[in-house]
């Protein structure tokens, strides 16, 4: 265990990610040493599993100034294990991390410095999603990282860090399925900082998989409108308007064919129902 309280606590809420774990702590690990020689914490929580998750990450053998916890739980929800693993943080600093995001070296050094300020302050590194396998979500991936939200500042899609006086902005993780959103709406615009250090952020594979996940965000954004109402106005998003659609779909027209057949299939209610990356 650590000799001192860690600087940063990195949660990550893991369900039947046994494929994708290694490689995602194995990334945290080899992190750039963070500021002032301090040191952090990695929590994870491995929620309903039905495979080797949690014995996996308990292999993990992390270095000298990281701490590694693995907890388990039997109900697979993801604000469960989030308000598991923050009830166990230690660190001044918390980043919530999905399982299947790969960081790149300097991320959880670059968070902690832009952290820092004693103000509340919310941080994101820059999303990639790595080149997917079939050719549906290579095009839906093009479009859609081109859309406003994907280009605004932080969106905080697979990982997002606050610091004390940021988590301090709320208590227990409200049961919401977008997690993400609900904690970068508790900020401004101008509380809201991007790092340039890059993280990989896979999207699901096919169009099946594309339109339950879709599915599955569109109704995480109408819960978090219903049970906070106005809250969206917070987003900031860039305008895109109608030339701006133009122009994006002149540039990548079979992106925007995928989108917007996916879209199309979430609103007729085709396809299959429930939750899934599509791996």
């Amino acid at each position: 265990m650590l000799s001192q309280p860690p600087l940063l606590s990195v949660i990550i809420p893991a369900s039947n990610e046994e494929a994708w774990i290694e490689a995602c702590l194995s990334a945290v690990f080899a992190s750039d040493p963070l500021p002032g020689a301090a040191r952090g914490e990695v929590i994870l929580v491995a929620n309903g599993c039905q495979d080797r998750t949690a014995d996996r990450a308990r292999a993990m053998r992390p270095p000298p100034g990281w701490d590694l916890r693995v907890t388990e739980r039997a109900e697979g929800s993801k604000p469960g294990a989030l308000n598991a693993g923050d009830s166990m943080a230690r660190g001044a600093i918390r980043a919530c991390l999905d399982a299947d995001c790969v960081v790149s070296a300097g991320v959880m050094a670059g968070l902690c410095t832009a952290l820092s300020p004693a103000r509340a302050l919310y941080a994101g590194a820059r999303p990639v999603v790595p080149r997917p396998a079939s050719a549906v979500t290579r095009a839906y991936a093009t479009f859609w990282q081109s859309l406003p939200f994907a280009r605004s500042v932080a969106p905080g899609y697979g990982l997002y860090a606050v610091n004390r006086a940021g988590r301090a902005r709320w208590g227990d993780f409200p049961d919401l399925i977008s997690d993400d959103t609900f904690v970068r709406l508790q900020f401004t615009p101008q509380e809201r900082v991007q790092i340039a250090a890059p993280y990989d952020w896979p999207m699901a594979e096919g169009f099946r998989a594309l339109v339950r996940v879709r599915r599955r965000q569109d109704r995480g954004v109408r819960e978090l409108e219903a049970l906070y109402p106005g809250i969206l106005a917070r987003e900031d998003k860039p305008p895109l308007g109608k030339a701006g659609l133009l122009a994006l779909i002149l540039r990548a027209p079979h992106g925007f064919l995928a989108y917007a057949a996916v879209a199309l299939a979430v609103r007729l209610g085709r396809g299959p129902q429930g939750f899934t990356r599509g791996r």
